[in-house]
């Protein structure tokens, strides 16, 4: 049992998965999360430095829904790469569960009803806003969704859809817990506000940074 979940029951395919990852305890960013009601439903805004677990808080909100309250769960993406990536690593966890897991990235005019069998979703922001504009039915059935590299709410392309796309998301379906993630967010009080969240805020990172000034060949840390 990985210490910081003792209290809650989780299935025995998860835990496994973090055993394989040598995860033995939660880090000081995952504590935080679980302390401000990640795993009660709490909608979640975590600021955290790349490397230091994010996608992991998403994975446990992610896994406690789909447990307790047998819907669907979504992990949306800025970029189809990254989309990919996320889909085979989804994969991989949920390989010796019941869950399944679809991906869908392009067809934008389309309502891709393949998507209506999996319990886990990868999709990129803009096949999202396609599906609510297609009055996908699932949506009701939507119990988390995960919104990684959530600073993209200042992006001056894709900002105003994932704007719209949270505000409608949050209307439609009220039980939906949301989980905000990214490294980089200028302001990050006023986000949880507007989301409705609490606000995760933790320095910590697995690796020491160290900066330095770069110059014909050479390096001076700072």
């Amino acid at each position: 049992m990985v210490k910081g979940l003792e209290n809650y029951d989780f299935p025995t395919f998860f835990l496994d998965f973090l055993a394989e990852k040598k995860i033995t305890s939660l880090n000081p960013a995952q504590k935080k999360s679980v302390k401000a009601g990640l795993l009660e439903g709490n909608h979640i805004l975590a600021c955290t430095p790349t490397g230091s677990g994010k996608t992991a808080i998403a994975l446990l909100a992610m896994v406690k829904q789909l447990v307790e309250n047998r819907g669907k769960v979504v992990y949306l993406v800025p970029l189809r790469a990254l989309a990919s990536e996320k889909f085979k690593d989804m994969e991989k966890l949920f390989s010796k569960s019941k869950y399944s897991v679809g991906m869908s990235t392009g067809d934008l005019d389309s309502t891709s009803k393949y998507l209506d069998r999996h319990d886990v979703l990868i999709l990129t922001i803009e096949k999202m806003d396609s599906l609510l504009r297609h009055h996908c039915n699932w949506i009701k059935d939507v119990r988390c969704i995960v919104i990684d590299e959530i600073h993209l709410l200042n992006d001056v392309s894709r900002g105003p859809t994932l704007e719209i796309l949270i505000t409608l998301l949050k209307q439609i379906n009220s039980k939906m817990q949301l989980v905000g993630l990214s490294a980089t967010i200028g302001n990050p009080k006023e986000l949880a506000e507007w989301l409705g969240a609490e606000l995760v805020i933790d320095t910590w990172r697995p690796v020491k940074l160290h900066k330095g000034i770069y110059f014909e060949g050479e390096v001076e840390f700072v």
